[in-house]
């Protein structure tokens, strides 16, 4: 008797399944697809900011310029960033680097410029062979004379209280020892903008 009555359940579920396999499901409902490919979300983690009192210590000096920068001239911005860290040298000491370069070069690795130029003076700081800042070759690499001035600027005792343009003439000995205070605000939001990218 339980082998017949086995039988027939069997049977009937046997045909229910078939009924419903081949017959479909008595009412239809759309199912979403589900991607199982994993979606990436992309998080931006904040850089660590830059201490702006620490870039600008004693405030900017009289009236501030600005140029718009070529992506090579943020390229030199970029070199002379490395090159201070290199040296083991703080933001503002960055500032200071990229003031006197603005005012120098216009952060342009300039070669010699012929009738134009002011004696030998090459590359971003406008340093001088005959006045021992090295090769053209080496005064003309971002690297070197940005560690070139920096090397100067670590002799000038106090450097880290001056002013910039008192600091960035003790280093350069210029005709124009006022003119690097005009670049301190755009030197210092360079150096807020890539010292940590």
């Amino acid at each position: 008797m339980n082998t017949i009555i086995r039988k027939s359940v069997l049977g009937v579920a046997s045909l229910a399944f078939a009924g419903g396999v081949f017959a479909g499901p008595a009412t239809a409902q759309a199912v979403p697809s589900v991607e199982s490919t994993p979606v990436a979300v992309a998080v931006q983690a904040d850089k660590p900011s830059v201490d702006k009192a620490k870039l600008i210590p004693h405030g900017v000096q009289g009236a501030q310029s600005r140029i718009d920068l070529s992506d090579e001239q943020v390229a030199n911005v970029k070199a002379i960033i490395a090159a201070t860290k290199k040296a083991g040298m703080d933001e503002r000491a960055a500032v200071v680097s990229i003031a006197t370069a603005l005012q120098e070069s216009k952060l342009e690795n300039l070669g010699h410029l012929g009738d134009r130029n002011d004696h030998d003076s090459q590359g971003l700081f406008q340093q001088r062979p005959s006045s021992g800042w090295g090769t053209v070759e080496q005064i003309t690499d971002p690297e070197y004379s940005t560690m070139a001035f920096l090397k100067g600027l670590k002799q000038v005792d106090g450097w880290q209280d001056m002013p910039l343009t008192k600091a960035a003439q003790t280093v350069q000995v210029s005709a124009y020892p006022d003119h690097y205070a005009q670049w301190e605000q755009q030197a210092a939001d360079l150096v807020a903008e890539h010292w940590n990218s």
